[in-house]
């Protein structure tokens, strides 16, 4: 967007401005800059781009019309604008003024002498030459652009020429074109009204036979157009327009809309291939799917539903009403903007405007049969005005309320709370037109002062309605309420287990239990009060009774179980319950428990080692809570381990049917490439309708035949593909097409590769006599069979072809003549000798090689050929052939004139310019050459995984194809912000800090790509675009995602072959790429380097790829009510000639991004623009495959397909193949996990738990399941935080299914560096705990049944609380422990000779360690591994990954989920977190490691290592138990991963001139002052205050539990000091008093310092000085007289450090909390700087271990091995790269295409990962 103007000051007509005006805009309108002037008009001079754009086309061809174009432009703008105050007015009009300046001398007439008659000219010469006489000639797109030019031009003339001046002439071209230009506007793929050359696509019977019934008006009541009475109504859609007054580029936009699925639902219904009206099934089909939920509506509210309105006459044409219903649904769904997400609220409108509908024509009698009823015509924004503003105003209000996700969820209402509205018959109350003062309207009611104060991002003044429905309340008991049910059985089977393990004496009695007794009795006895009752009260006593019903049949089981031998019922019993003493969770956790527990309760204890406030509590509550609440989290978490578990094994089973895995190498391929043409027809070729079951072998050959020809057309093109990614070298992969001269299959050469030289070998060595053994040999490879007929045919054929002589040709047919004849009578080797074939293959060899060399010279070319030729011929007759010189005499004796010269001297050398022939050259050559290395081709891993891949799924169970023209149409949609379009040349070769460039590194990552790129640019004319190409196809970019995405569907070869323009039209009716560039307006006027860049990329992708469609948001500015407010509009372009082409315009009610979260808006603004009956979200971190798109048929036949219940699915799951795994161990981690969970784990979520919803990227919609029940995301602010996964929720909600298919891959990008890692993990964490808050999920968990609610908890929400609780246990395992080391519980526990153990205790907890160190992530890892790739690997893999430190890194991730996903439920503050997605190699600074985990891992890391060390030193249990040792192990690796792994995982991280850096910049960061504006990363003060936002912003209730969940932290110092050698033993009160005294007087002291530095450092420093000496001398002092009189010791100092260390910590927490208060007392400063103190040694203790371990080089060099392994493995220079040293000289120099004398970029530029 365009800076604002410098002054007020208005820029007046051309000759009043100075000169210094004109100079001082041209710091954005720059007349020397490649900006095209066109696209950079100010938006509230919009109007006159068209001007512009006109002057800019025509001025090479008369540069004085242009100049006069230009002045009326400015003339323009000047009237609409006089005192430039808009937006970039001043600088535009100042440099289209100095342009006229300049035109005004250097342009003149070419045509006439004066401007006037020039023009007049011009546009007469104009329509003659473009119009008139290309009308029939020209495409459609073309005729826009020059009626669009003409247009202009005339408007133009009539300013310069005087009315009186204007030709006769000239009128009349110029009424031709007013009249004409509708039918030549631009369009988007459809053009409705274009005359004369009209496109394929305009031809076809469907898109005709939908027109026709879009245009049907007849019996339609007379409606005029508003603003042109006389223009006549031509379809239904502006007939609504008229009456309801719709927008025109809404209604041009859903007319296409409609007549596309029209046709496409009507060509699969009819089997003929013309036909002129549609099938009476289509509209009814249509109907049904458009308003199922419509009707649903309707019932649901108990009223009548429009589409059965009793209203209708009997005779009314019900084709016609069911299609103005559908288009009157389309019109009110694309102008609805943010209201689409509000499916129920669309539903109601409909419902009115039908009604209003029907009044207009049914309300007059006349008008059924065409009489003179006529309704008055509306606007063209009236429905805009009317209807969607007042309901978006609403939300916006609401939105509002929300401040940026800082407040409560209960204090606004979002898009779920306003749509729900609308689920009750009340909403009918607003009436229509709608009452403005009903409560919906709520907001609207506060007054216009009060509004204006309300800012963008204020909360709106006004009275607040109540949320509806639901209140998503942050609350843990979200989980409870949500899946009451689970809760409640697991309590009861933990109350049951218990209640066996406690009565283990066998005692049947237990059933007639007090409370079963009880309860029974109350029924009974209570029965005949019962009438009196309350229903809460009877709900109980039911309750109550129910409750001991259960425990009557499972205290029979139980006891079973508890008999030894049991016979008779009770055998029954025992059968029922089964072993429960060999169940793990009985075994190991609650049985082992249960003794201790008693004993424990018996004990008395008297002799505590602290002051105990509750001596007397009876059954040593305290122990027996320490012991079990460890143990009972475990339970509660132990099923998802047994999850992960079924998980892994159904999914494998499920993979392994599913024929996953069965082509995994390429050793596989090559033993089943020969059906792979079958399986290629039978699952990608459509079915003929008859085709005979038997057939005799010579059909039966001409079928394989006809199969490997189609088979060989998309293999080669997918080979040619991957060549065109420079992933390999082609000839060796490529299957020739099958000819009828060759009596063999041609196999493609990787197969055939040495089977030649292997047979002359054989054939050299064979020593027999007979044909048989030797052709025994042969024939037992086919390939090596098929191989030596296909040269021996291929040769014969290439020689006869060559030879210009016909005595060569006849003794060449002898040869031949032998050869064949002697096969089949078995003379073969009594005729030739087969030793000596070996010396004639090197002739061959060579005379091939000459054959293929380069004609310069024809006369040595020729010679070069003959001299070779007449060698091998001679071989063949005297060496080879045992009686060769027979036939040379024999042809010799049947010509009589004694010819003596040489023979094989004329040859045809015109032979090698045919492609064809050559081609056949190439390949003899080939399978005669290529050796056995040739088995390793592909040797790209890339290249070789998606052949296998392809080759694979071909075998598993898919639908059959459909012909292209009866498949389902489809949109791909992709949301688009700022991130990076193409790598630009200066980005190539910017260098990070580390002195690495982008071009650099990813030559050293893809080395032979690279290579490949090299050889196939050799020679290219523009080596800079094609590398920039190369980079940006490597990174997550969007050309990457467009490019192998979009335009792999359909296009088999755009830059090779042009498609037929019949097949061009019909990809064109089924599919469309839609990219919604959300700032795509604001980059092209920016004067920003790097946003006009990433505009003039995405024009370049428009302008390359003519089908891509662009939308976007634009904002303008325009004057209403005498005030400049702002405009926005929904824009649909592509690419023109030069410059995009705007196609539609739609206007917004205000900006939609301002209500919800960005990417659902953004793909909701540009979703009404794409087409078809599915969609497909792909992001801009996707990639897309060739291959994979011929499968795109089968793939979307899927929505036909019945499932459970007969239910279709909605939304088709793909598998994704994560493409950033290739170099480090993280990217290779997070690659394997992401890989595990797209495959095996979505395949178990859809079957057989059928709790898959959409997780993203590449799922394909039911397009018009998903527009009708509020799109294919959900958008309100932070709680649809994970907008992707609310979409699968909705829809499973509203009755869709949602499958999963493995046959079709799609690429995706990951996150591939520590921090950006961790970002993504927090992010999703996030989402997840605002789930667990959301309607949704409470909605699914009380719908589903039992077991598909399980399943839903525990692959959704419930994995995070899962991870949460993980850790949760180790602080109540070592704070129970803490409380039974410090008060001596424990010593007299273990004292006691009946307690000797606690063994249960440590194997419970051992289950919590499975589940920390990640090994649940790892075993569906490991299946889907050992599926795919074998199980062998899938070991190595997991070996290596464990060498690499994988459980580090899992163990890590554990604290992130459980941080983020806590502390959302509890205070909130969940954002988008953007990764950034940058170089694996970056260093990140140790201020930012700190910065990022210092609350989430960091102070928790520190925490329990303290927790381990009281632990440690003041306990003294079981040190010699196995288990013991395990469970403190693996709480301190988990201690140790928090506080290292990110060091350990940071490249360089132990390089010593890094740390040396890293310690300077933490310094710094420490030392530098907070303020406005002051950035987390500069200042420490800044972090800090922006770190406690979430507890800023939180609830009253978030705040008490904040201060309650710090009070733990004083614990330590009350159990401590009791244990301080100076306390000797007292556990007095006054002990504790004492230390709080000491406590506080360290705080005083540290705050009188603190407050002499700020008065007494600068002008009194000698007092200051004495003042510290004073405090330093008291310090002394006081610690002489403690140690020498009061028994101080050196352990009371480390011990008294642990004890207080946690209580300044636990004041800065409760500072935080109490933050209000805290400022309120002046105290906010100190608990700051104290905050600070505790930073610096919190970073201090963390950075030493680095700072030790940078001295060693070796650790350096093992962290860089360990960190990148994958790439050590290839041969890559990791070590190179780190460290920034280029190995120039074997960087090949044609790459730097650049100019030598540009300047290079200025150090540090770089310093940022750049987008990969």
């Amino acid at each position: 967007m365009a800076s604002t103007s410098g002054t007020k000051d208005a820029v007046g007509p051309p000759r009043s401005l100075s000169r210094r005006s004109m100079t001082r805009s041209s710091t954005m309108f720059d007349p020397n800059t490649d900006q095209i002037d066109s696209e950079l008009v100010p938006s509230s001079l919009s109007s006159i781009a068209p001007i512009l754009r006109v002057a800019n086309e025509i001025e090479k061809d008369n540069p004085r019309v242009a100049y006069l174009c230009r002045f009326h432009a400015f003339e323009r703008a000047h009237r609409m604008d006089p005192k430039s105050t808009g937006r970039g007015v001043r600088q535009f009009k100042t440099y289209l003024l100095h342009r006229l300046q300049k035109e005004e001398v250097e342009t003149h007439t070419r045509l006439a002498k004066t401007d006037p008659r020039e023009i007049q000219k011009y546009y007469q010469n104009f329509y003659e030459k473009n119009i008139r006489e290309g009308q029939y000639t020209k495409k459609p797109e073309e005729m826009a652009k020059i009626y669009q030019i003409a247009s202009v031009l005339y408007d133009v003339l009539k300013t310069v020429v005087p009315p009186t001046k204007v030709e006769p002439e000239t009128q009349e071209y110029a009424k031709d074109v007013e009249k004409n230009k509708e039918q030549y506007e631009h369009y988007n793929i459809l053009p409705l009204y274009a005359v004369g050359n009209k496109p394929a696509i305009m031809e076809l019977p469907e898109i005709k036979a939908s027109l026709r019934a879009v245009r049907n008006m007849d019996n339609l009541p007379h409606v005029r157009r508003a603003g042109d009475r006389d223009k006549p109504v031509n379809d239904i859609l502006e007939w609504l327009s008229s009456l309801f007054g719709f927008q025109k580029g809404n209604v041009a936009n859903q007319r296409e809309h409609l007549i596309l699925l029209l046709a496409n639902i009507d060509r699969r219904s009819k089997g003929i291939e013309d036909y002129e009206q549609l099938d009476s099934s289509t509209i009814k089909r249509l109907l049904d799917k458009t308003f199922k939920n419509y009707v649903s509506w309707c019932h649901y509210l108990h009223c009548k539903s429009m589409l059965d309105s009793p209203d209708v006459p009997p005779g009314a044409d019900r084709q016609q009403l069911q299609l103005l219903y559908i288009a009157l649904y389309l019109l009110i769904w694309g102008e609805a903007s943010n209201i689409r997400f509000m499916p129920e609220c669309i539903c109601y409108i409909f419902h009115r405007m039908a009604n209003e509908m029907h009044g207009t024509l049914f309300g007059n009698v006349q008008s059924v049969s065409g009489g003179t009823y006529e309704s008055g015509p509306l606007g063209e924004e009236a429905f805009l005005m009317t209807v969607v503003t007042p309901i978006y105003e609403v939300l916006r209000k609401e939105a509002r309320r929300n401040q940026g996700g800082k407040v409560s969820h209960a204090s606004w209402r979002n898009y779920d709370d306003l749509n729900e509205y609308f689920w009750s018959d009340k909403c009918f109350k607003l009436g229509w037109p709608m009452d403005q003062t009903s409560d919906f309207f709520i907001h609207s009611v506060s007054d216009d002062s009060s509004r204006s104060r309300a800012g963008r991002n204020q909360v709106a003044s006004g009275k607040k309605k109540p949320k509806t429905n639901f209140v998503e309340v942050r609350t843990f008991l979200h989980l409870y309420r949500s899946f009451d049910r689970m809760w409640i059985f697991l309590i009861l089977v933990f109350q049951a287990m218990v209640i066996i393990a406690w009565h283990g004496d066998g005692s049947i009695f237990g059933i007639f239990e007090e409370d079963v007794i009880k309860t029974t009795l109350d029924i009974i006895l209570s029965f005949g009060a019962w009438r009196s009752l309350k229903p809460t009260q009877i709900i109980r006593y039911l309750l109550k009774f129910i409750v001991a019903a259960f425990w009557v049949v499972i205290l029979p089981v139980c006891y079973a179980r508890s008999v030894p031998n049991p016979t008779g019922l009770v055998r029954f019993f025992s059968t029922l319950g089964g072993t429960w003493r060999e169940q793990s969770l009985y075994s190991y956790l609650i049985w082992p428990l249960v003794m201790p527990t008693k004993l424990i309760m018996g004990m008395t204890v008297s002799n505590y080692e602290w002051h105990e406030f509750f001596p007397n509590v009876t059954y040593n509550m305290g122990v027996v809570i320490s012991i079990w609440a460890p143990i009972v989290m475990v339970y509660f978490m132990d099923m998802q381990i047994w999850y992960a578990i079924y998980a892994t094994i159904i999914g494998g089973i499920y993979g392994a049917f599913s024929h996953l895995g069965e082509i995994r190498t390429l050793g596989m391929l090559r033993s089943r490439f020969e059906s792979v043409p079958s399986a290629f027809n039978e699952r990608l070729v459509p079915m003929q309708k008859e085709e005979p079951t038997r057939r005799d072998a010579q059909e039966e050959t001409a079928l394989v035949r006809k199969n490997i020809a189609k088979f060989s057309q998309v293999w080669n093109e997918f080979i040619f593909s991957m060549r065109m990614e420079d992933l390999i070298k082609r000839d060796l992969l490529l299957v020739p097409y099958t000819v009828s001269d060759v009596p063999v299959i041609q196999w493609p050469p990787f197969l055939l590769a040495s089977k030649i030289p292997i047979a002359l070998d054989m054939a050299k060595d064979f020593k027999g006599k007979e044909d048989a053994d030797l052709f025994r040999k042969i024939n037992s490879d086919d390939y090596m069979r098929s191989s030596v007929i296909e040269c021996y045919q291929t040769l014969r054929d290439l020689l006869f072809a060559l030879l210009d002589d016909e005595r060569d040709n006849m003794i060449l047919q002898y040869i031949c003549h032998e050869v064949e004849t002697s096969i089949p009578q078995r003379t073969f080797l009594s005729k030739f000798k087969v030793s000596e074939l070996p010396s004639l293959n090197d002739k061959l060899e060579k005379f091939l090689e000459h054959l293929l060399a380069e004609n310069t010279d024809d006369e040595k070319y020729a010679s070069q050929i003959i001299n070779v030729l007449q060698d091998i011929m001679e071989i063949i007759t005297q060496d080879v052939m045992i009686n060769g010189h027979e036939i040379l005499e024999k042809v010799h004796s049947q010509y009589q004139d004694n010819d003596k010269k040489e023979r094989f001297e004329r040859i045809n050398t015109r032979l090698t310019q045919i492609r064809a022939w050559k081609e056949k050259v190439v390949r003899l050559r080939l399978l005669l050459t290529v050796k056995e290395s040739a088995i390793n081709v592909p040797m790209n891993l890339e290249a070789r995984r998606r052949i296998t891949f392809f080759a694979n799924s071909l075998y598993m169970r898919m639908p059959n194809a459909p012909v292209v023209r009866n498949m389902l149409s489809f949109s791909v949609l992709t949301p688009y912000y700022k991130e990076e379009v193409l790598f630009s040349e200066r980005e190539l070769h910017e260098e990070n800090e580390d002195g690495i460039t982008i071009l650099f590194y990813l030559q050293k990552i893809y080395p032979d790509e690279w290579n490949n790129f090299v050889e196939r640019t050799k020679g290219s004319d523009d080596v800079t675009e094609e590398t920039r190409k190369w980079v940006s196809y490597r990174g997550q970019t969007l050309s990457r995602t467009e490019i192998f995405t979009g335009f792999r569907t359909f296009n088999m070869n755009e830059n090779r072959t042009i498609l037929k323009e019949r097949e061009s039209a019909m990809a064109d009716m089924k599919f469309t790429y839609v990219v919604s560039c959300q700032l795509y307006g604001a980059q092209k006027k920016s004067s920003d380097e790097g946003d006009h860049s990433r505009y003039s990329n995405i024009l370049d992708l428009m302008l390359t790829y003519p089908s891509l469609r662009v939308a976007y948001i634009d904002e303008r500015e325009a004057t209403i009510a005498g005030k400049s407010q702002k405009v926005y509009y929904s824009v649909l372009v592509k690419g023109g000639d030069k410059l995009d082409e705007e196609i539609y315009r739609i206007k917004l009610p205000g900006p939609p991004t301002d209500i919800g979260e960005g990417k659902p808006e953004n793909q909701n603004h540009a979703i009404i623009f794409t087409r078809g009956e599915a969609l497909q979200t792909i992001d801009m971190n996707q990639d897309n495959y060739f291959e994979e798109a011929f499968k795109m048929r089968n793939v979307l036949e899927e929505f036909h397909k019945d499932h459970h219940g007969g239910r279709r699915p909605t939304i088709l799951g793909l598998r994704e193949h994560i493409f950033t795994g290739s170099v480090s161990s993280l990217a290779w981690f997070m690659s394997n996990q992401e890989t595990s969970f797209v495959t095996i784990g979505q395949r178990v979520l859809a079957d057989p738990l059928r709790v898959r919803f959409h997780y993203g990227h590449p799922d394909i919609f039911d397009r018009l399941f998903h527009i009708t029940r509020g799109g294919v995301s959900k958008a309100s602010k932070t709680i649809n935080l994970s907008e992707d996964i609310f979409s699968g929720y909705n829809s499973t909600l509203r009755g869709g299914y949602v499958t999963h298919h493995e046959y079709i891959q799609v690429g995706k990008g990951r996150d591939v560096g520590m921090n950006q890692i961790s970002l993504f993990e927090a992010k999703v964490a996030n989402g997840n705990g605002e789930q667990t808050l959301s309607r949704d999920v409470y909605r699914l968990g009380r719908r589903f049944d039992f077991y598909r609610m399980l399943s839903f908890y525990f692959t959704t929400v419930g994995f995070y609380f899962s991870s949460m609780v993980t850790v949760l246990i180790v602080y109540v395992f070592l704070y129970g422990r803490m409380y039974m080391v410090l008060s001596g519980l424990e010593r007299r526990i273990i004292e006691d000779a009946t307690i000797s153990s606690n063994k249960g205790l440590e194997e419970a907890l051992a289950t919590q360690s499975v589940f920390q160190l990640g090994l649940l992530l790892v075993l569906p890892m490991v299946m889907e591994i050992g599926l795919e790739r074998g199980f062998r690997t899938a070991l190595g893999d997991f070996i290596i990954m464990q060498l690499q430190l994988a459980s580090v890194f899992f163990t890590f991730q554990l604290g992130t989920k459980a941080h983020y996903y806590g502390r959302t439920i509890l205070h909130g503050g969940s954002k988008y977190r953007a990764t950034g997605r940058g170089f694996v190699v970056f260093h990140a600074k140790f201020a930012e490691n700190y910065r990022l985990y210092s609350r989430s891992h960091f102070v928790k890391g520190l925490e329990l290592a303290i927790l381990l060390v009281i632990y440690q030193v003041y306990g003294n249990s079981y040190r010699s138990s196995k288990l013991y040792l395990f469970i403190t192990f693996s709480i301190w690796f988990l201690v140790c991963s928090w506080l290292f792994a990110p060091f350990v995982f940071n490249p360089s991280g132990f390089d010593w001139q890094k740390t040396v850096e890293d310690w300077t910049d933490w310094k710094k960061w420490m030392g530098n002052r907070g303020g406005i504006g002051i950035a987390q990363d500069k200042s420490w003060e800044s972090w800090w205050d922006a770190e406690q936002q979430h507890i800023k912003y939180t609830n009253i209730r978030g705040r008490i539990l904040e201060i309650l969940l710090s009070l733990r932290f004083f614990i330590y110092q009350y159990g401590l000091v009791y244990h301080l050698n100076i306390a000797r033993g007292s556990t007095s009160i006054l002990v504790y008093a004492l230390s709080w005294l000491v406590m506080i007087t360290v705080l005083l002291a540290l705050k009188l310092v603190s407050m002499g530095r700020r008065r007494f450092g600068t002008d009194f420093q000698l007092m200051f000085r004495i003042l510290k000496a004073l405090l330093f001398l008291g310090f002394l002092s006081i610690m002489t007289v403690l140690f020498v009189v009061c028994g101080l010791t050196i352990s009371d100092i480390f011990a008294a450090f642990l004890a207080f260390f946690p209580t300044g910590w636990a004041f800065i927490l409760i500072g935080q909390a109490c933050r209000p208060c805290v400022k309120g007392i002046g105290f906010w400063d100190s608990i700051m700087e104290l905050g600070r103190a505790y930073e610096c040694v919190m970073g201090l203790v963390i950075f030493m271990p680095i700072v030790i371990l940078s001295w060693f080089p070796f650790v350096s060099e093992f962290q860089t091995r360990l960190l990148f392994n994958q790439a050590f493995s290839r041969g890559l220079q990791i070590s190179m790269i780190l460290a920034g040293k280029k190995d120039k000289d074997k960087t090949p120099t044609h790459t730097t295409t650049t100019n030598p004398n540009s300047p290079e970029p200025p150090p540090g530029i770089a310093k940022t990962p750049t987008n990969l």
